[in-house]
């Protein structure tokens, strides 16, 4: 019985074992697959999708719509990069500067955000979960990794822009610029970007369409911030 017992167990280690090789290879594929097919939905999205149906809210649905880069205005994924990630031109998924700067303020008991680059925020998005914990922070900066490696920067531009959330359920360029413009994400005005931009990280605080004072500042800055990383122009350096 002994030796039986001994047997299954090396077994259940053997399998344990084969587990981090598994997930390697399976993060690989889907990093690249992904890198020239347009992700039909994100982990975020499927999770909302299931916790408004677990609470019983039929009537919630996700709103997405993929548009390549070149049906997108140029003016949003540069005020994304203005909003959230000034470096993205540089960094290779870590913007090391922005993370040490969060962490002396946060040790200072400021309240501010962390140092999460494009890259990351869409390796979390794109495949992961919400949360603080350590184990999915280690899966993220994998994924971010994988995506940094295998991806062009305009492809990392190009697909958080569509799946980035700008309102309740409003996921990417085209689902919300019809939801809050009623035009075609091509149309977007540079102001329209930076109001889109402003809500960010926190679209379920702020509106868009209702934007109150901080948002307004907000979107106000990062105007000024596209003109000073270049504008439209700003898209050749990811070339």
């Amino acid at each position: 019985m002994k030796k039986v017992q001994g047997g299954r167990l090396r077994r259940w280690l053997r399998r344990l074992l084969w587990l981090p090789v598994i997930f390697v290879v399976v993060s690989v594929l889907q990093v690249a697959t992904l890198r020239v097919v347009d992700p039909p939905f994100s982990s975020f999205m499927a999770i909302r999708q299931m916790q408004a149906w677990a609470r019983g809210d039929m009537g919630f649905g996700i709103h997405y719509a993929w548009r390549d880069l070149d049906r997108i205005a140029p003016s949003l994924p540069v005020a994304l990069v203005a909003a959230e990630d000034q470096r993205f031109a540089e960094h290779f998924g870590f913007d090391l500067d922005a993370i040490q700067k969060a962490e002396r303020a946060n040790a200072r008991g400021r309240k501010i955000r962390g140092g999460s680059t494009i890259s990351q925020q869409l390796a979390k998005n794109l495949f992961l979960w919400s949360g603080r914990s350590y184990v999915r922070k280690g899966i993220e900066a994998w994924y971010t990794l994988l995506i940094e490696a295998m991806w062009p920067k305009q492809r990392i531009i190009e697909v958080y822009a569509n799946v980035v959330e700008f309102g309740d359920g409003v996921y990417g360029a085209q689902a919300a610029a019809v939801r809050f413009f009623g035009k075609d994400a091509s149309r977007l005005t540079p102001s329209e970007c930076a109001r889109l931009a402003a809500v960010l990280p926190a679209p379920k605080r702020y509106s868009v369409t209702r934007p109150g004072p901080y948002v307004a500042r907000r979107a106000r800055a990062i105007e000024r911030q596209m003109r000073m990383i270049g504008g439209r122009g700003y898209l050749q350096r990811l070339d």
